[in-house]
Parts: C-alpha cells; sequence; structure tokens
C-alpha cells in the first residue's frame, strides 16, 4: 500500500495510533512529529523494530517538512484530559496548542487529508476548518466512532450477540451531551428495543437506556482514572477511519464534521453519519430520526456553540 501518514504527537495515543497502522499495514511510511523529539524517535524506532514479522512500513520520526507528501495527517497534540476533567474543560489549552500547529503543517501538507483525534474533538474540527485554509471536506474529526464502538460492544455483551450484529450510532458532540438514537438501533435488523422479546427459546432480560447511554458518556473517565488515559480504542477507532479513507468504496462513519443546515443546525462540528473515502467527506447522512432525536441533537450543537462563543480562536 503507498500511503503516507503523518502523525503529530508521539504521547499515549499517537503512538498507539502508529501501532495499529503498522499492525494494520494501512501506510507504507509514517512519520512521528513531536516537540519532544526523543520521546517521537524512541516510539518510532521501537515500532520499526518490530516490522520485520509485519510488512514494509517506514516508520520514523521527523519534523513538518517530513510531512510533504502525506495522504493523511493526524492531530493528536495537546494536553492530556485528567481525572475528573471533561472534554470541554480542555478546550482553550488545546486550541492555542493547536493554534500554533496550524501554520505549520498545513504548509507542507496542503492536500491532505486531516484526522483531528486531539479533545475536545468537536472543537478543534471546528477550529481547523475555520482557520487552516484546508477545505472543509478534507477535515475530519473522530467524533463519535469510538462512542459508536462502546455502544455496540455494550449491546453486544447485554445480549451475547456478535457486535458486527449490532447496528446502531451515537450523535452529536464526543462528550457529555451525545446520545443515542434508538430508532436507528438494531441487531440483526431487529430493533434493540424489541430483541429480547423476537429472540424465541432464550431468556434474555431488558436493559436501561439511561444505563447504556451513561456507560457510554463515563467510559473514557472510568479509563483515565484507572490508568491515567485512554489509548487502545481510540488508536484502533483512528487506524479505522485512516482505512476507510484510503477506500476506494466509500464508508459511512459517524464522524465530526461541519455542518451546514442538516436537521437544522449550522456553523458547529458534531457527528452524524458521513460519507467518507478517499476525497474526504463526500456526504452528509440526514437519517430519518424521531423529533425528540432531533431536539437531542439540537441540544448537543447549543453546549458546543456555547463553548465556542467563549475561545479564542
Amino acid at each position: 500500500m503507498s500511503n503516507k501518514i503523518t502523525i503529530i504527537g508521539a504521547g499515549q495515543v499517537g503512538s498507539t495510533i502508529a501501532y495499529a497502522l503498522t499492525l494494520r499495514q494501512l501506510a507504507s511510511e509514517i512519520v512521528l512529529i513531536d516537540i519532544a523529539k526523543d520521546r517521537a524517535m524512541g516510539e518510532a524506532m521501537d515500532i520499526r523494530q518490530g516490522t520485520p514479522f509485519i510488512g514494509p512500513v517506514y516508520i520514523h520520526d521527523g519534523d513538518y517538512n517530513d510531512a510533504k507528501g502525506s495522504d493523511i495527517v493526524v492531530l493528536t497534540s495537546g494536553v492530556a484530559r485528567k481525572p475528573g476533567q471533561s472534554r470541554l474543560d480542555l478546550a482553550q489549552t488545546n486550541v492555542d496548542i493547536t493554534k500554533s500547529i496550524i501554520p505549520e503543517i498545513t504548509k507542507a501538507a496542503p492536500n491532505a487529508l486531516y484526522v483531528i483525534v486531539a479533545n475536545p474533538v468537536d472543537i478543534l474540527t471546528y477550529q481547523f476548518v475555520k482557520t487552516s485554509g484546508i477545505p472543509a471536506d478534507h477535515i475530519i474529526g473522530t467524533g463519535t466512532m469510538l462512542d459508536t464502538a462502546r455502544f455496540r460492544a455494550r449491546i453486544a455483551e447485554t445480549y451475547k450477540v456478535a457486535q458486527e450484529n449490532v447496528h446502531g450510532y451515537v450523535f452529536g458532540e464526543h462528550g457529555d451531551s451525545s446520545f443515542v438514537p434508538w430508532s436507528l438501533a438494531n441487531i440483526g435488523s431487529v430493533p434493540v428495543e424489541t430483541f429480547a422479546k423476537s429472540a424465541q427459546g432464550l431468556s434474555l432480560s431488558d436493559f436501561n437506556k439511561d444505563d447504556v447511554e451513561d456507560y457510554i458518556r463515563k467510559s473514557g473517565g472510568i479509563i483515565i482514572a484507572a490508568k491515567k488515559c485512554t489509548n487502545y480504542a481510540i488508536g484502533i477507532t483512528t487506524a479505522t477511519l485512516c482505512e476507510a479513507l484510503d477506500y476506494e468504496t466509500d464508508s459511512m462513519l459517524t464522524v465530526s464534521t461541519m455542518l451546514n443546515g442538516e436537521y437544522g443546525i449550522s456553523d458547529v462540528c458534531l457527528s452524524i453519519p458521513c460519507i467518507v473515502g478517499r476525497k474526504g467527506v463526500a456526504s452528509h447522512i440526514v437519517a430519518p430520526i424521531t423529533d425528540a432525536e432531533i431536539a437531542s441533537l439540537k441540544h448537543s450543537a447549543d453546549c458546543l456553540k456555547d463553548v465556542i462563543k467563549q475561545l479564542k480562536f
């Protein structure tokens, strides 16, 4: 595969993304850039020394000039979330960090697709769209891809079915105002709400929707309290997004992008299903959700807009 990916930030998240990309052989060249040059060198060297058992992936550290010719640039730089801290609490600090990165990386890789991972991801995706000069359809936040994975995993665990049979999404902010549009959720085409009754011969109990959504929202905080960071699931999630961006066939993923009137929402980045592929964001999918779910999406947008008003980009 001839695909060059640059990762800005070689901390726990950036290095795990590099490792996931390498294991899945999703790039022929991976560049790690970090203000802590020794960290970037060490992470790249450590992964590179395992590539004889994987395949011909050239992973190395570098600076912004080494990002030239990148097909994808992944932004993970920023201060990590601390125990008890919300993603939005990080906003101005990570906005300032991103502000210093944007002119350097866009000069080196003006034609790349940009994947925003650092938190608060919806705010930083918005900042990138508004200030970078890169086309909006080339800027994609990981958004609620991870939340959606957590949702599918939770429902699969509840009913002891394969995760691939669970279909559904988390919409909105990657954060406290996210929600599950239950009208779209199903297990093998059977609505999740009626699956327990539909499964003849199995003794399945119903679940509490609020508990599921609470689990999704609090998972990150639980993991951070236990091990000080989250890195594996977001590493796999980001690698999956990068893979989709290299396919000839487009994929539908819940990523954070600029909305332009979908569901009556504009001038904010949040997650709804989008068609993405080699050209970036091809389409926003306006799925048929209920009026109450549309209200929840608008509430999520308003929460993000309230934060945006308080920031200096």
